[in-house]
């Protein structure tokens, strides 16, 4: 993790998100991401894809990417794209969706929702809503997750949130990857490290900023997830990094998860930083947590289908 925090600051401190242009950091993020698949990761690249496209509240579309592995134990993923809502997109997570489809044998659908600033919140979310009931109604029977990470993390228990409040879909679990959940960024800021691990605090304000501009709108339960109401939510898996400004808020959305009666498995990432669910071809520690992660998923959908005592 030094040498790839090292090779990112070669020649110099490297620029920021918020000093290019929207696209500009869109592409650069998307190239960043754009590796060959090693030898031993056959099996994510041989997973059968293919785009859709679903309309949405609004009357707009948006496209989907389905994922099918050949190993179906009969769930259903609704997977959102971290990026800090303004960049990210189906191809810069196709890795990492690949590997839930395989590692769950779960037909996973990847939502590439409408961005910021072209469309602040609540578009976003109500893109991220519209995929799910499109999963749900496409896929029906199955263990439905609502997985992503970073400010797909926060999609996702939004997401949750809305399905609770309006009956349905259900739900049988959340993964929750570094969520970022508190937009006052006090947590964020008084955080040890907010500074020099890849993502900084400012590079938070900026995400919010775009995401969303109405400083009024920041309140928002959907927005402001810390001071939600977390109640009847399914179970919750949350991974979070220690070298990550987000790390304090995700420790403290553990806690008030499980407060709320919401059975939280809380996976840490020692030795890690913000995105490392991206880095598991390139990290070996980062690809071991990630596969704790999903293994804690996995112990959770078994035991939601495993026969109970009477």
């Amino acid at each position: 993790m030094r040498s790839l925090i090292a090779w990112q600051g070669a020649g110099g401190a490297p620029v920021p998100d918020r000093a290019l242009t929207v696209e500009q950091a869109r592409e650069r993020y998307r190239a960043s991401s754009a590796r060959p698949y090693r030898e031993d990761e056959r099996c994510y690249a041989a997973v059968a894809a293919a785009d859709r496209t679903i309309d949405t509240e609004d009357g707009s579309s948006i496209r989907c990417r389905v994922y099918t592995p050949e190993a179906d134990e009969h769930r259903v993923l609704t997977f959102l794209h971290g990026g800090g809502w303004v960049l990210g997109d189906l191809d810069s997570h196709d890795r990492a969706c690949r590997m839930l489809a395989v590692s769950l044998g779960a037909v996973v659908v990847s939502a590439d929702y409408r961005r910021p600033p072209e469309f602040p919140y609540p578009v976003p979310l109500r893109d991220a809503v519209a995929a799910t009931r499109w999963t749900a109604g496409a896929f029906p029977g199955r263990e439905h997750v609502v997985a992503g990470d970073s400010a797909g993390a926060s999609l996702s228990l939004g997401v949750a949130l809305d399905a609770r409040d309006t009956g349905g879909p259900d739900l049988a679990a959340l993964l929750l990857v570094y969520p970022p959940v508190d937009p006052s960024l006090e947590l964020a800021a008084a955080c040890d490290h907010a500074e020099g691990y890849l993502l900084s605090v400012e590079d938070m304000a900026w995400n919010y900023d775009m995401y969303v501009p109405d400083p009024e709108r920041r309140g928002d339960p959907a927005v402001d997830l810390l001071n939600a109401d977390l109640r009847g939510l399914p179970p919750v898996v949350l991974a979070t990094a220690e070298f990550d400004p987000l790390h304090d808020e995700g420790v403290r959305l553990a806690g008030e998860l499980e407060a709320s009666g919401v059975p939280v498995r809380h996976v840490p990432g020692p030795g890690l930083v913000h995105g490392y669910f991206l880095m598991q071809d390139m990290v070996p520690a980062a690809a071991a947590c990630s596969r704790l992660v999903v293994g804690e998923l996995h112990a959770v959908l078994r035991s939601l289908s495993a026969p109970r005592a009477t």
